[in-house]
């Protein structure tokens, strides 16, 4: 109740959390600067590694949205298939060949069709909504293995994405994309932390503690679930047209449950208090997973499996909360 009724007092916590807001996002804009100028002394495999896990981590970031209302989705593999086939598909079929116009269409995509369903499953909570959200997911899986006009279950390939109007040289390509990725996904991330420090950000987060004490208040807890899922959606849907545009191949896979769980993962893995964590997590992922394919093949599922626990066990709060958990109080007692 108290951790509550703290979380919605804007005049404390709206002004506190926005009295660092500037020193943040100049933080934030600094650290992408140096990524990006960084990427071009790094190694090919290493801007590579480091573009998947930024794209990857922006389509976690959206399960980090939906875990501060205290949903957790594992259907978010739909929304990053659909990012990634817009993306695709406007490349192959209409000639659009930007790199930024094309995650933003991919993401803009994945949003409207998260609004379809949205007030639907805001009505659900726990592992109902979990499951519903991964049946939607599984169900564009089947239609998409299905469907010879986008390929079946082997997929299609497309082509090198454009820069403002200008190909993308051979030399170049792949630390252009990564500095595409990096900027785009640094700047949604920025995004994201602000809208976490805003009022209807810190409502999701007394959504997660007690939604009667919010209905109580005036609040519509519904509301507030609907516009988070509709945010993670395009989050994802950005983050799938960027991993497409990287790979230069789509297929129903994106889809799959087990790429939905990589993405829970790096989200239990982080933790819902920190933006950056979020990040951090999905590059420690694409590392392990990356090292362990290379010196143990057959196993790297049991060496990514052996980590989470030791997260988990050492780390219960993710690896956002060795900095931010501080800042927010939670308590398990509050929910009705």
């Amino acid at each position: 109740m108290q951790a509550t009724s703290a979380t919605l007092d804007k005049p404390a916590l709206a002004t506190r959390h926005g009295a660092g807001r500037p020193r943040t996002l100049l933080a934030g804009l600094v650290l992408i600067a140096l990524l990006i100028g960084a990427g071009a002394l790094l190694p090919k495999w290493l801007t590579f590694l480091l573009t998947m896990a930024a794209s990857h981590g922006l389509v976690s970031l959206g399960i980090v949205v939906l875990m501060r209302c205290g949903v957790v989705s594992f259907g978010q593999g739909m929304v990053f298939a659909l990012g990634g086939y817009t993306a695709a598909l406007l490349f192959n079929r209409l000639g659009m060949t930007d790199a930024l116009g094309m995650a933003l269409a991919g993401g803009l995509v994945a949003a409207l069709a998260a609004l379809l369903v949205a007030r639907l499953i805001a009505g659900y909570r726990g592992i109902f909504f979990a499951m519903l959200t991964l049946a939607l997911s599984m169900v564009l899986y089947g239609v998409l293995v299905k469907t010879d006009a986008v390929g079946g279950s082997d997929g299609f390939n497309m082509g090198r994405a454009t820069l403002l109007g200008q190909a993308l040289p051979d030399a170049s390509v792949g630390y252009l994309l990564y500095a595409v990725t990096i900027g785009l996904s640094g700047v949604l991330a920025l995004a994201a932390r602000v809208y976490f420090d805003s009022t209807r950000g810190l409502v999701s987060l007394a959504v997660r503690e007690n939604e009667l004490r919010v209905e109580y208040l005036g609040g519509s807890v519904r509301q507030a679930v609907a516009a988070n899922f509709v945010i993670a959606a395009f989050l994802g849907g950005v983050g799938g047209a960027l991993t497409v545009m990287s790979l230069g191949h789509i297929d129903p896979n994106f889809s799959y449950w087990t790429s939905s769980g990589e993405f829970v993962f790096v989200a239990i893995l982080a933790g819902y208090h920190s933006v950056l964590a979020v990040f951090i997590a999905s590059t420690l992922l694409e590392i392990v997973r990356s090292f362990s394919s290379l010196y143990f093949p057959n196993t790297w599922q049991l060496a990514l499996g052996i980590f989470l626990l030791l997260a988990i066990r050492f780390l219960p709060g993710g690896i956002g909360s060795l900095w931010a958990g501080g800042k927010i109080k939670t308590g398990g007692g509050g929910r009705p």
